[in-house]
């Protein structure tokens, strides 16, 4: 079974009130839409989904996943302002991400391939990561 497609709904006004924008995909305006990008709630239906507070995916990043955001400090917003989004992709079926204590993907590393809980019982007994990449499809 397949997982439930995307869908995120943003409202103008807090508590979910207001104005409203549904979204099943990509928006890289919410302007284009005939939307302000004033976004005071959100409700994320389905999926994971990554907000920008500019329009194109620029500017500062927010990971929402389901559940209700009532108004932008649930979700750490520092202000109302949001400008586009767009679904994480977490269904692939090639994905690794690799872990590197040092920066500039140096020093100790650990590849993996699913999800882990304690980094610990998977053999990393650094104190820090300071990069990692993320291959494949997945994120």
């Amino acid at each position: 079974r397949s997982p439930p497609s995307p869908q995120i709904t943003f409202y103008e006004g807090k508590c979910f009130t207001g104005r409203k924008l549904d979204l099943c995909g990509s928006c890289n305006s919410f302007q284009d839409q005939g939307f302000l990008n004033r976004v005071n709630s959100i409700c994320v239906q389905s999926g994971a989904w990554v907000c920008f507070d500019h329009p194109d995916f620029r500017g500062q990043q927010y990971i929402l996943e389901h559940g209700e955001y009532p108004d932008f400090y649930r979700w750490n917003g520092r202000s109302d302002h949001l400008g586009s989004c767009r679904p994480v992709g977490m269904h692939g079926e090639h994905y690794r991400i690799k872990i590197f204590e040092g920066s500039h993907f140096r020093g100790p590393s650990l590849e993996l391939t699913e999800d882990c809980s304690f980094l610990q019982g998977q053999g990393w007994d650094k104190s820090c990561i300071n990069a990692l990449k993320v291959y494949g499809d997945g994120a």
